[in-house]
C-alpha cells in the first residue's frame, strides 16, 4: 500500500472525500514527523510507538576500497508494534 492507496481507504472508511483524507493523512504524518524532530514519543495505543533513537558516531570500512570512514552520530525513527497490531498481523 502507497499513500494514494492509504487516502483512498481513509476516504472509503470514514465518508470524506479524498481532498479531505488526503489533508487528514499528511496532518497525521506531519504531526508524527514534527514530534519526532523535537524528540518526542508518540504513541498510539493499540498501534504501535514511534520514537527517536540516538547513534553514536562509529568507524566504519568503505565496501569498495576497504578504506575505514567516519560515521557521524545521528538519530534515526523507531517504530515498536503494539500488542494490537502484532495480533492483528499474526
Amino acid at each position: 500500500m502507497n499513500k494514494n492507496d492509504l487516502v483512498a481507504a481513509v476516504a472509503n472508511s470514514t465518508g470524506l472525500s479524498k481532498a479531505d483524507a488526503a489533508k487528514a493523512v499528511d496532518g497525521v504524518i506531519d504531526s508524527i514527523s514534527g514530534a519526532l524532530a523535537n524528540k518526542s514519543e508518540v504513541r498510539l495505543v493499540g498501534f504501535g510507538t514511534f520514537s527517536v533513537a540516538h547513534r553514536k558516531a562509529s568507524m566504519g570500512r568503505n565496501p569498495r576500497t576497504g578504506e575505514a570512514i567516519q560515521i557521524k552520530a545521528s538519530n534515526q525513527p523507531k517504530f515498536k508494534a503494539g500488542k494490537g497490531l502484532k495480533e492483528a498481523v499474526n
